[in-house]
Order: structure tokens, then C-alpha cells, then sequence
């Protein structure tokens, strides 16, 4: 015999305290994007400091961007996060590569990736199911 169980519930107070850290990333992440996108002189400088061709900058821009909008969909927020945190996974591996300072800017993506992992879970009961914080 099989159960199914309900997603637990949202308060409306942990729901709205999700879609506003969200937001905050959603704002930070897109102007990263499209700084990348419209290849902006400094963010190309600041892509051949860390080892990468120049060219690769619209693309990283791209796949952010993509990213960020399966985030910001309910229905896709799961595989969203997912992929932000393999995106973000590689921003630490590529500062760390060259020596970056390890808590201001190596880890950053780390806060980065927590925070959105914790908006997913104010905001989706479904993520809360999947990842019971126990008392």
C-alpha cells in the first residue's frame, strides 16, 4: 500500500519573506546576466582575470539569465536552484583557481547559493517536504 503525503503548508509571513529575498537575487543575479550579456567593458576585463577568453562572457550571461528564470517560475524553481548552484559552484572553483581571497570573494557564491536555497524553501512547501528541518 502506498501513501502519498501533502506538501506542508506555507505561512503567508515565510512565503512573502521567500519571494522577497527572491527578488533581491533575482535583482542582483539579472544586472550580473546582462552585464555579462552586453559584454560591459569591465565585467569582460574582470572574465580574462580570472583565466577565461573573452568571448565566453555573453554565453556566461546567457546561461545565467536561463537559470535565473527557471528559478523565478514555481513550476521550474526546483531545477532553477539546481542549476544556480552548479553555476555558482563554478564562480567559486574559478576564483579560487586564481588565488581570489577565500571569504570576500571565493565564498561569496556559497552565500550566494544558500540564500537561494533558503528563499526556495520560505516560499515551496514541496522543497520543505523534500528537506525537513527537524527540531
Amino acid at each position: 500500500m502506498t501513501t502519498t503525503t501533502t506538501p506542508a503548508t506555507t505561512s503567508p509571513t515565510a512565503a512573502r519573506i521567500g519571494w522577497a529575498l527572491t527578488a533581491l537575487l533575482a535583482i542582483f543575479l539579472i544586472f550580473d546576466g546582462v552585464t555579462k550579456l552586453i559584454n560591459v567593458q569591465q565585467v569582460r576585463d574582470a572574465t580574462v582575470d580570472l583565466g577565461l577568453r573573452e568571448e565566453m562572457t555573453p554565453v556566461i550571461g546567457v546561461v545565467l539569465l536561463v537559470c535565473v528564470a527557471l528559478y523565478l517560475v514555481p513550476r521550474t524553481a526546483f531545477l532553477g536552484a539546481v542549476l544556480l548552484t552548479g553555476y555558482l559552484g563554478g564562480a567559486v572553483l574559478t576564483n579560487w583557481r586564481v588565488d581570489k581571497p577565500l571569504f570576500s570573494t571565493v565564498l561569496f557564491a556559497v552565500y550566494v547559493g544558500v540564500a537561494v536555497w533558503a528563499a526556495l524553501y520560505l516560499r515551496d512547501p514541496r522543497v520543505r517536504q523534500v528537506m525537513p528541518i527537524v527540531r
